[in-house]
């Protein structure tokens, strides 16, 4: 075992333990930033973000979970306005997954462990053309559940098919957790990671310390993923996991794709509030990434 763990430190994968701080931040020196997902249309997202706005609450990233072919043109151009309006990052998800196509074994027990894979060559294109659709229109935020998906769309980025300030991060249901993975989907070109949900501090640690890019990391969750609630942990997420985006309102949902009405909306709002009660109250040195940052992926 010992051998082991000296060929993963040579690859600069270390065991960390609960004492662990990280020294990394955002480009604009922030160490975390403020995520509400699963805002599924643009009346939800304008009611959030105007009432936040009116509380004085600042928002970084507003994430849609359903899928990019489930909105139209009108709906994701409003999306977008609403989010250059505002000044936060817009992520739309990618629609042609595992559990919208064909398959017969998704649904089943066994085979809710593919997660939501592309399955063959022609989701694989219809992903593709998914994401192109979504960044025509002005998104720079793409939410992606499958790891050759993420290969193929930064080869596209990096041979200017697609815009460079195009910003894909991977979803918990990707089913990804241990230091490797983070490594891993930084040399993919990855720009955030969300690894799953109920990962122990040492375990966040660990993954931090394996790379530089941004952890997506819920705060709370829905039903469906367990329903359990990580206020009283958020400093010490924020100390071990900076840069961080603290997902926050999930626990009004019942599962992943929960459409979200007006007055959830308001609902998950008042869950930032209770993260903001904290950090204010156990960590108030915690330095929060400013409202309008230069490297947000907010649509053009």
């Amino acid at each position: 075992m010992n051998n082991t763990m000296e060929y993963l430190k040579k690859l600069g994968i270390e065991k960390q333990d609960s004492s662990f701080k990280s020294s990394k931040r955002f480009a604009d020196g922030g160490q975390y930033r403020l995520e509400v997902p699963g805002i599924q249309s643009p009346k939800t997202m304008e009611v959030l973000l105007r009432e936040a706005a009116n509380r004085g609450i600042v928002l970084h990233r507003i994430t849609q979970t359903k899928g990019i072919m489930l909105l139209t043109d009108s709906e994701i151009k409003e999306m977008v306005n609403l989010a250059k309006q505002y000044k936060v990052e817009l992520f739309l998800s990618i629609g042609p997954r595992a559990t919208y196509d064909t398959s017969a074994s998704v649904n089943t027990k066994e085979g809710s462990r593919m997660g939501y894979r592309l399955r063959g060559y022609d989701n694989l294109v219809y992903a593709i053309e998914d994401a192109k659709r979504a960044i025509d229109l002005g998104v720079r935020g793409i939410l992606l559940y499958d790891e050759g998906l993420l290969w193929v769309l930064n080869n596209m980025r990096n041979d200017g098919i697609i815009p460079k300030n195009t910003h894909f991060k991977l979803s918990a249901h990707a089913g990804h957790g241990n230091p490797a993975d983070g490594k891993l989907f930084e040399q993919l070109g990855l720009d955030s990671l969300n690894p799953v949900r109920d990962l122990q501090i040492p375990m966040i640690a660990a993954i931090r310390s394996a790379c530089d890019i941004p952890l997506d990391l819920h705060t709370e969750n829905p039903k469906s993923s367990g329903g359990f609630i990580r206020h009283y942990e958020i400093p010490d997420i924020i100390r071990v996991a900076s840069p961080v985006y603290l997902k926050t309102g999930g626990s009004v949902a019942k599962n992943h794709n929960w459409d979200t009405t007006e007055n959830d909306a308001i609902l998950r709002l008042k869950q930032v509030e209770l993260v903001n009660r904290v950090i204010e109250q156990y960590c108030p040195e915690a330095a929060m990434s400013p409202k309008s940052s230069k490297d947000l992926a907010i649509p053009e």
